[in-house]
C-alpha cells in the first residue's frame, strides 16, 4: 500500500512531526509505504521563528505541491495535514485533486478559524467554508480532540475519528526533582505561542516576590520575556526532554478562545510524560488531559494561578505524586506506542 503524505511542514515542523513523521517507521512495519511531501520546509519554519519568511520560497513550495497533487493518481490513498494549498479557496484544492483517490485530512487544531474568523471580510467570504468543504470530501477526517471532531460533523463529514497528539514515550523518561535550589517553573513551546506567557504574567510576578524560584521557557525569544520574571532559552528537538526533566512543574496558560479550544495539549503532555506536576487553563482537550487535584491543576483566575504555583512550590512529595499520576496517563492514552496501530489501521481501512 503506498500513502503519498501531503504535510504542512518538514520534521522541524511540531505539527508535522508529531501527526506524521514519528508514525512512518511504524507505518512502514505495517505494510504501509508513506511518501512524504511538505509544503514548507524547514527553511521555511527557522524563518517563520525569526519573522524572515521568504516570499520566494513560498511561492516554489506550492508550484511543488501542484506538481506532487497532479501525481495523486499513482498512489493508493492521500493523507493531507489541514490542507492541501493554505489560503487558496476549497474550490481550486479539490478541482485539482482526482475524484476517485482515497482522501484522509488530519486536523491538530482549528485550521478553519484562520478563515471563518479573519478580521477581513472578503477572507470570511472566500475562504470561511474551505476546510468544511474539505471534510465533506475527505473519506476520513482525522481530529485531534473533540472540538475538532465536532466541527467536522457539522461539516458533514462522511467519517470522524479522533487521535490525539501523542508522543514517543521512550523518548521522555521520567525524571526525579533535581532538588533544585530554586524550584523550575517551565513552559515549552515556540515564538508564535509565547504570547500566551503574558496572561500568567502577573500570576507569576506574584509568585516570584512570594517565593524564590526560576521561571524558565523554552522556545520563546528573548525580547518576548523581558518584562517578565521568565527565563528564555532555546528550543531544539535534541534537547526539548532534557529541558523539561529540569522542571519542577510545567504549566500551559491558554485564553478562552475559538482558536485556542482546537489546541491538542502538547505541552502538557510532554509534561507529564516527563513525571512532572502540571498547572493549565481549563480551555479546550486541557479540560480532558488534566485531572484537577490528580496529575496537576487547572487554573481559570489569577488567585487560582498563583494558589497552584505555592501549593506545587511548597510541597514537593505532592508534585512528585502528580508527576506519577500524570505519566501514567500518557503511557496508557498519549504514547506513539499505543496510537500507532489504530493510525496504520484507520489508513488501510480507507484504502480497501
Amino acid at each position: 500500500m503506498r500513502v503519498l503524505a501531503f504535510s504542512r511542514y518538514a520534521q522541524l515542523g511540531a505539527s508535522s512531526r508529531l501527526r506524521l513523521y514519528q508514525y512512518l517507521p511504524y507505518l512502514k512495519d505495517a505494510g504501509i509505504e508513506v511518501i512524504v511531501a511538505p509544503l514548507l520546509g524547514d527553511d521555511y519554519v527557522r524563518g517563520l521563528y525569526g519573522n524572515n519568511v521568504s516570499k520566494l520560497l513560498v511561492f516554489k513550495a506550492y508550484i511543488a505541491r501542484l506538481m506532487f497533487m497532479l501525481r495523486a493518481g499513482q498512489f493508493d490513498m492521500v493523507w493531507v495535514e489541514k490542507e492541501m494549498l493554505p489560503w487558496l479557496p476549497g474550490w481550486i484544492e479539490l478541482g485539482l485533486f482526482p475524484a476517485s483517490i482515497p482522501l484522509v485530512v488530519d486536523y491538530d487544531d482549528a485550521v478553519f478559524h484562520r478563515y471563518d474568523r479573519h478580521r477581513l471580510s472578503i477572507v470570511r467570504s472566500i475562504l470561511g467554508r474551505k476546510i468544511d468543504k474539505v471534510m465533506q470530501r475527505a473519506n476520513l477526517v482525522v481530529a485531534g480532540n473533540e472540538y475538532l471532531a465536532n466541527r467536522a460533523r457539522s461539516a458533514g463529514a462522511f467519517r470522524v475519528e479522533i487521535v490525539p497528539t501523542v508522543v514517543d514515550i521512550t523518548r521522555y523518561a521520567i525524571s526525579e526533582s533535581d532538588n533544585n535550589a530554586l524550584p523550575i517553573i517551565g513552559w515549552i513551546g515556540s515564538p508564535s505561542t509565547a504570547k500566551f506567557l503574558h496572561q500568567v504574567a502577573p500570576a507569576l510576578k506574584e509568585v516570584v516576590a512570594m517565593r524564590t524560584v526560576q521561571v524558565i521557557a523554552v522556545g520563546a525569544n528573548a525580547d518576548q520575556t523581558a518584562d517578565l520574571p521568565i527565563t528564555a532559552l532555546p528550543w531544539t528537538e535534541a534537547t526539548e526532554v532534557t529541558d523539561i526533566q529540569h522542571f519542577d512543574m510545567g504549566i500551559m496558560p491558554l485564553p478562552d478562545a475559538p482558536f485556542e479550544r482546537g489546541k491538542c495539549g502538547y505541552k502538557l503532555i510532554q509534561y507529564m510524560a516527563c513525571g512532572k506536576s502540571v498547572i493549565a487553563s481549563p480551555v479546550g482537550v486541557n479540560c480532558k488531559i488534566v485531572d484537577d487535584g490528580v496529575d496537576g491543576f487547572l487554573a481559570a483566575t489569577h488567585a487560582d494561578w498563583v494558589a497552584a504555583l505555592i501549593k506545587l512550590i511548597d510541597h514537593p512529595e505532592l508534585r512528585k505524586q502528580m508527576g506519577y499520576a500524570g505519566r501514567g496517563k500518557i503511557e496508557t492514552g498519549y504514547s506513539l506506542q499505543m496510537t500507532a496501530g489504530r493510525v496504520a489501521d484507520l489508513l488501510k481501512s480507507v484504502a480497501m
